[in-house]
């Protein structure tokens, strides 16, 4: 059965999308901006500013889920320039440590609100 995930913890959906979808087990959370979920603006900063606060809304998204950094096991990251990559990443590891999950990293030409990163997760109990 699908269940819908919300919480005001991260940034509401700014298009026709959820959060995240619960199915059998398995949480598929939409890609993550970094935008502040109290006022819906962008962090300040740069990439490794940006990088936090994606996971911090990744975070409070797989709390709300019930489910924890540990139960991920694909994260699929789309950064504005590949030059950022080493810099997001050192923020990535902080979150993810013992038994890393899968991960894919890819440059994109633009992203929303012209952000320099987003990160979608699945995370499994």
């Amino acid at each position: 059965m699908k269940k819908i995930i919300s919480t005001k913890n991260a940034p509401q959906a700014i298009g026709p999308y959820s959060q995240a979808v619960e199915v059998n087990g398995t949480l598929y959370i939409s890609g993550q901006v970094p935008l502040i979920a109290e006022t819906m603006k962008i962090v300040e900063g740069g990439i490794k500013e940006q990088t936090l606060q994606v996971m911090k809304n990744i975070g409070a998204i797989l709390e709300a889920a019930g489910y924890s950094y540990s139960d991920v096991v694909k994260s699929t990251c789309l950064l504005s320039d590949m030059a950022n990559f080493k810099a997001m990443n050192e923020v990535y590891a902080g979150y993810y440590t013992g038994q890393q999950p899968a991960r894919a990293a890819f440059a994109v030409k633009e992203l929303p609100l012209n952000v320099l990163v987003e990160i979608e997760t699945v995370a499994v109990k």
